[in-house]
């Protein structure tokens, strides 16, 4: 084919119907009445889901008997002594460690073996460990009110009551089947070819997961801490079983404790309930960010760098010397 015969067909081409019919103005901002409609519905719910904080937050600066005559009112006078005997009656400083060595130990031993768990059930192509794999999801619809009088029962003969760590491996057992889902979900988008060339260098299989496989697994693992973190925090149930020593006590037992048989101390409950509150909203919005990042991070698969291809243009090919 002649140069005149290319230049005649890439000038048909650019001269196409396509090219020559008028094109719609695009809308000032994109914004439009049903975007409205949805921002306002949006934020009357974000205010509805924030009344319980703000009773929470109004109340616990009241007195008891201002309390039970106005329970939505902003308070007379602002009582920051609710805090302090509350501080004082929690012995705020001991729950709080407490419940700070319970969460970061149960969050390291849920992290260590799950990881690997996963790791060796996506590596190892065999129906066992499809089975295994599902015995730990269906592991989470078991409810725990099913299963706590055996729990106790058990953890009994192994010496687990009324310890931190025996409380931290009963969250390793409970913390197990969704942690392992996850991991599970996003190893797949690592490609084996990575780990392949790290066996061919003479890494170990052990050096392959924490030096190879475990870095990259960062945003699922934080996601896995931000879920395991707040169940564990805010966990009333299993401790109120497991820890009989006051000086074992959690933030969530501590706060239980206003609450007697003929009185209730509301004035110091909901203090206490700030106080337990506030680390935890804390923690959560500095890592947020890291859960949807963490989620959908599986679903983009995670691939080796290619040689980039020959350029074409208009069926043209220039080869790169």
């Amino acid at each position: 084919m002649t140069t005149e015969k290319i230049e005649r067909i890439e000038a048909k081409v650019d001269s196409s119907p396509q090219r020559l019919l008028p094109q719609k103005p695009l809308r000032a901002g994109g914004y439009t009445a049903g975007l409205g409609l949805v921002e306002l519905v949006a934020i009357l719910l974000g205010l509805l889901y924030l009344i319980p904080f703000y009773y929470v937050i109004v109340n616990s600066f009241k007195s008891i008997a201002e309390i039970y005559t106005n329970t939505s009112a902003l308070p007379n006078v602002w009582l920051a002594s609710n805090y302090t005997e509350a501080w004082e009656a929690m012995n705020y400083g001991r729950v709080f460690l407490n419940s700070l060595l319970i969460t970061a130990g149960a969050n390291l031993l849920i992290v260590l073996f799950t990881s690997m768990a996963a790791w060796k059930l996506v590596r190892t192509k065999h129906w066992i460990s499809t089975v295994i794999f599902f015995l730990f999801v269906a592991a989470m619809v078991i409810p725990f009110q099913s299963i706590m009088i055996p729990l106790v029962k058990v953890s009994s003969i192994l010496g687990l009551l009324n310890s931190h760590w025996g409380l931290m491996v009963m969250y390793l057992g409970f913390g197990s089947g969704i942690s392992v889902f996850l991991y599970h979900g996003f190893m797949k988008s690592i490609p084996e070819e990575i780990e392949e060339a790290a066996i061919i260098d003479g890494c170990s299989t052990w050096g392959v997961f924490w030096r190879i496989v475990f870095p990259l697994l960062k945003p699922i693992t934080v996601t896995i801490v931000i879920l395991n973190s707040l169940w564990i925090w805010n966990d009333f149930l299993l401790p109120s079983l497991v820890l009989r020593d006051i000086e074992l006590r959690t933030i969530p037992l501590a706060t239980f404790y206003f609450f007697g048989q003929y009185t209730k101390q509301w004035d110091l409950a909901l203090a206490g309930l700030v106080l337990g509150i506030v680390p935890l909203l804390v923690f959560f919005f500095g890592m947020q960010k890291h859960i949807i990042k963490g989620i959908t991070s599986g679903s983009n698969q995670i691939t080796l760098p290619k040689a980039s291809p020959p350029s074409a243009t208009r069926g043209r090919i220039f080869l790169k010397k």
